[in-house]
């Protein structure tokens, strides 16, 4: 066993490409819609409880809080959406170069900001 080799343990001084960043992202928004789904069906458990507590959760919506975790399931919905998609189409064969890996994550960086802003845009 090689003792000299290289040890960089420091992961901030690791420039990592651009279609590493994107997947990386496209794992932190499916472990966040991992545990949004626990918000979600809590919210739909009261939602059918009662018409009281139907009323209730659609004031607590109403709040800021309430409306800022909506907008971030939605924007990692949709990231994870627009990521997922293309590695769909590299599954298929599409895009695997290095040239066009970097311009595949340019494209699902673009399409998640976007649809990140809709997503704010629609929920306020």
């Amino acid at each position: 066993m090689n003792s000299n080799r290289p040890k960089n343990l420091d992961l901030t001084t690791i420039e990592l490409p651009l279609p590493a960043k994107a997947s990386i992202l496209h794992r932190i928004s499916g472990f966040a819609l991992f545990f949004a789904v626990a918000f979600m069906l809590c919210a739909l458990g009261a939602s059918l409880e009662s018409e009281q507590s139907f009323n209730e959760l659609k004031e607590v919506m109403n709040g800021g809080l309430a409306k800022f975790i909506t907008w971030g399931i939605l924007s990692a919905l949709g990231y994870h959406f627009v990521a997922g998609v293309k590695h769909l189409l590299m599954d298929m064969g599409i895009g695997e170069t290095k040239e066009s890996g970097r311009t595949g994550a340019i494209i699902t960086l673009i399409a998640g900001v976007v649809v990140i802003v809709l997503a704010g845009v629609w929920v306020w």
